[in-house]
């Protein structure tokens, strides 16, 4: 009797565990599409400066801004105003495990009728562990589309979009095709350029990294390969944090992101081939979203350490795919815009001859001091 127990009891363990087993051979799609008001660290946007002044900054990190005169002048765009500064939440990234997760989606899979190479975390040796991750890129400005703002020209001025999926990119998983795009990783796959970016990791770390050192990525690891392949896996948060940084290095290689920042950034955006990586600063949004403040902040530079704001990001099963927002470094002329042809040709007669450009048939509806 005893003995028809224990196999009945067997009987029922091994059926349970064969009725697990496809949970666990594969990894499922999950997400959460991120609550605009309550996920966002809304105060990454600070500081806040107007006219070289801090409106707000709520103790805030910032790289240097534009000098001289708190005015400035846009000629191409017919724009006078005062200089601007912010950060700008403009993109969304997704880095996933499964093929076609939209985890910022709500956990939605897509199904193109092929296959993608997926997710994998494995061991190359006793010490070394590797991994790879699918990448989604979302074209998110999320001030305008919410439309908490309206007609600022300081803000990117488009609607959420799914921009780029690495499952698509036959470079994302190969070493060797990636190299078409940076050919220049063949000068930092040395020890030496390894060992510098110890450096970038402190300077990250203790504020913003250094450009210096542009084929790093701090505390993440190298920059490069600009692909999904990460040799030193620590924890699924700095893995996926250095396949964010990557993805943004590989846009702007692509010319696909441009840089608002600096005194080139004031009358436009502009192309940035080798990412200035003081420009963007990024917060957890899945699982966990980074809304508890370490030291008075809830986002970070690119490439600071996850030991502190990670701890507690990952968890079995639903929390090992990650979504972040970006926040791109905005400095801007803000001011009045001219929209019509005549006031444009008062513009110019104040500084042509009377005669040219027929500026003595505008009369008294030209411009005065």
């Amino acid at each position: 009797m005893k003995s028809a127990r224990s196999l009945v009891f067997l009987s029922v363990v091994v059926l349970g565990v064969l009725s697990l087993r496809p949970a666990f051979a594969t990894a499922t799609c999950t997400g959460r599409f991120a609550n605009p008001i309550t996920d966002i660290c809304w105060s990454c946007l600070m500081p806040l400066r107007f006219g070289g002044l801090d409106l707000v900054s709520l103790g805030q990190e910032d790289t240097p801004n534009p000098g001289g005169s708190p005015v400035c002048l846009c000629p191409s765009q017919l724009r006078v105003g005062f200089k601007v500064s912010f950060w700008e939440p403009v993109r969304r990234v997704d880095v996933v495990r499964r093929p076609f997760c939209m985890t910022s989606l709500g956990g939605i899979e897509l199904n193109p009728g092929f296959d993608a190479p997926r997710g994998s975390r494995y061991s190359q040796d006793s010490t070394a562990t590797s991994s790879f991750y699918q990448v989604h890129w979302y074209v998110d400005p999320i001030i305008f589309w919410l439309e908490a703002i309206f007609d600022n020209a300081c803000l990117e001025q488009s609607s959420f979009d799914v921009a780029y999926l690495t499952e698509l990119d036959p470079m994302w998983h190969d070493d060797e095709l990636t190299f078409i795009f940076n050919p220049d990783v063949a000068l930092f796959g040395n020890l030496p350029a390894r060992a510098a970016c110890a450096a970038d990791c402190v300077s990250a770390t203790a504020g913003f990294p250094s450009n210096t050192l542009f084929w790093c990525a701090g505390c993440q690891g190298s920059l490069y390969p600009l692909d999904g392949n990460v040799q030193a896996h620590i924890g699924g948060v700095q893995a996926s944090s250095l396949e964010m940084t990557r993805l943004i290095a590989k846009m702007h290689r692509e010319g696909l992101m441009w840089a608002a920042s600096g005194e080139d950034g004031l009358c436009g955006y502009y192309p940035q081939p080798i990412m200035d990586k003081t420009g963007y600063k990024y917060q957890m949004l899945y699982p966990v979203p980074q809304t508890a403040k370490i030291a008075g902040k809830c986002c970070q530079p690119l490439g600071r350490s996850t030991i502190l704001w990670g701890a507690g990001k990952e968890y079995p099963f639903e929390g090992e795919d990650f979504a972040y927002m970006v926040f791109r470094k905005r400095n801007c002329c803000q001011g009045a815009f001219w929209r019509h042809e005549r006031l444009y040709a008062d513009l110019a007669c104040r500084h042509m001859p009377l005669g040219l450009l027929g500026c003595s048939s505008l009369g008294a509806g030209g411009i005065t001091d």
